[in-house]
């Protein structure tokens, strides 16, 4: 039998082990009601509402009343709370935030603890340090007719909050659009070679200059960091047929690196021969000169020794031309003498001083050619009145 039940208990205990007394104390947690009770009154005398005096009827009606105002105060309570929690906001370092106040721009806010005053204003907060990347791929068409696969990623950032949320619908959707245009202008004034090979550090730094000026043009507020452009590549159906033309131009490029260093051995070896033959032919000629000058300076001061003396000067002439004569030969001739005789005599001394030298064929110098001589001379110079030349 429950404990509150009549004649269930009775000792007039509650589950809590107190006991109920006469004065209406007892031990124990409080009433809920009665907590729930107080609570209101606290809320009708906080909120204008009271207790009215009077009779019966007059009580509950304000207790009526109390209670209806005090559910609206916990009510705009609540609301002033939750408005409160959405109007306080915090912009970080990196962030900007642009207010709107009734759809018109008021003011753009930094870094630091803000409120705004919604309905009647509208905030937008951006990241406007981060760099964001956009990458795009697809196929162009070149210059030259050709169809080529050209990757691209770009790299960019908010500079202008203002105008990245006011001017332009869906900015970034612009910027995508944009780079589709700028690349594919790009793409299709340059040739195929230069697309696939060396050109695309100049394509990516055109594409940038263009795509800026699109971005600027429509107040985006986005600027254009960097502009990578990735390896192009013919599509993969023509794939192997550019791979052949890769590998010829390969081919090319080695055959004139090679051409170009076997120019770059003969060329300067031939220059160098030709410098050579010319500094020899201008050596040649002025040692030509220096001696034709010589010359002329001897025979004029010979002709001046030969106005002196005729007689003497001749027979020097004859005597210096028959031994540079003589100097250069190796036979002998012994004219005759002075009475009229004409005998002629040959003395082949390069024979006899072979054969004095034990019939070898080697030439014969140096000490054995002056030994050999000695032999030859007295057998000469025992003719009588004659004149001898002997030469080595």
């Amino acid at each position: 039998m429950a404990w509150n039940e009549p004649g269930g208990n009775s000792n007039n205990q509650d589950p809590w082990g107190g006991k109920r007394r006469n004065n209406g104390d007892r031990k124990g947690p409080p009433d809920l009601d009665e907590a729930f009770r107080k609570l209101q009154e606290s809320l009708n005398g906080l909120f204008g509402g009271g207790k009215k005096r009077g009779g019966d009827d007059g009580g509950g009606s304000g207790r009526s009343g109390g209670g209806f105002g005090g559910l609206l105060g916990i009510g705009l309570v609540v609301l002033a709370a939750v408005w409160l929690y959405s109007a306080v906001y915090v912009v970080d370092e990196q962030e900007q935030a642009v207010v709107l106040r009734f759809g018109k721009y008021y003011e753009t806010v930094g870094p630091g603890l803000n409120i705004y005053f919604p309905p009647i204003d509208k905030k937008y907060m951006e990241n406007v340090t981060r760099e964001r990347a956009y990458t795009k791929q697809g196929q162009m068409l070149t210059e030259d007719e050709n169809i080529v696969e050209v990757p691209l990623t770009v790299q960019y950032k908010i500079t202008n909050l203002q105008d990245f949320v006011l001017n332009v619908d869906q900015p970034e959707i612009s910027l995508q659009h944009a780079t589709d245009s700028a690349l594919r202008h790009v793409v299709g004034s340059t040739a195929m070679d230069q697309v696939l090979t060396e050109g695309r550090e100049l394509m990516a730094s055109e594409i940038k200059e263009r795509l800026q000026r699109f971005l600027d043009t429509y107040r985006t507020g986005i600027t254009v960091t960097q502009v990578n452009v990735q390896n192009a590549a013919a599509p993969r159906e023509v794939q192997e047929a550019f791979d052949d033309v890769i590998r010829a131009r390969e081919d090319e490029q080695r055959s004139r690196n090679q051409a170009e260093t076997y120019a770059n051995g003969v060329v300067p070896e031939a220059r160098g021969q030709a410098q050579r033959i010319l500094e020899d032919a201008n050596g040649y000629r002025d040692e030509t000169i220096s001696r034709a000058k010589g010359e002329a300076d001897r025979f004029t001061k010979l002709v001046a020794e030969y106005r002196k003396a005729p007689e003497v000067t001749r027979q020097r002439l004859y005597l210096d031309t028959m031994q540079e004569v003589f100097s250069n030969t190796s036979k002998v001739l012994v004219t005759g003498n002075k009475n009229g005789q004409s005998n002629l005599l040959y003395l082949p001394l390069d024979k006899m001083i072979q054969n004095s030298s034990g019939g070898s064929n080697a030439p014969v110098t140096g000490s054995a050619a002056a030994s050999n001589n000695t032999d030859v001379v007295p057998h000469v110079t025992d003719l009588p009145q004659t004149r001898t030349r002997e030469t080595r």
